[in-house]
């Protein structure tokens, strides 16, 4: 005996929500795809069709729309993931900031001896270096994902 199809059922307030969620740019890109797996398994779309649409595996869009049907919008998010917590805060990177806005630059090395002297945060010159690509030069060269 097979399950019936897994398909979601959104009221037009849902529906709306989901598509500002989608078209915007707050949500990070993974919560705005889930979102549209929901649209369109409201839509009729099959999971298997879903799945082929986002590269996706069947369980992927499966978790994702059980996920919604369990915990809402709260289910969009990702989770909180397990790891060593950061030893940077963002407040440390608009120092590193305010430092690069000169007409000076720095290296790794120095940016790293700023941070440990001026906020007490210790890293390696090989994550400051990662930390400064992915945060800094992000929003002035490129639109980063």
């Amino acid at each position: 005996m097979s399950s019936p199809p897994l398909r979601v059922f959104l009221s037009a307030e849902e529906d709306e929500k989901l598509r500002e969620i989608i078209a915007g740019k707050e949500m990070p890109r993974k919560a705005q795809q889930r979102g549209e797996v929901l649209r369109l398994s409201s839509r009729g779309w099959k999971v298997e069709q879903i799945a082929e649409y986002f590269k996706w595996s069947e369980e992927t869009v499966r978790r994702t729309i059980n996920r919604w049907k369990k915990e809402g919008f709260a289910g969009l998010e990702d989770k909180k993931r397990t790891g060593r917590p950061t030893k940077w805060k963002e407040e440390d990177l608009a120092v590193l900031e305010k430092k690069l806005e000169s007409e000076r630059s720095y290296s790794s090395r120095q940016l790293k001896e700023i941070l440990r002297k001026e906020r007490q945060v210790t890293l390696s010159e090989r994550q400051m270096r990662r930390i400064l690509k992915k945060k800094i030069t992000c929003g002035r060269e490129q639109e980063c994902q």
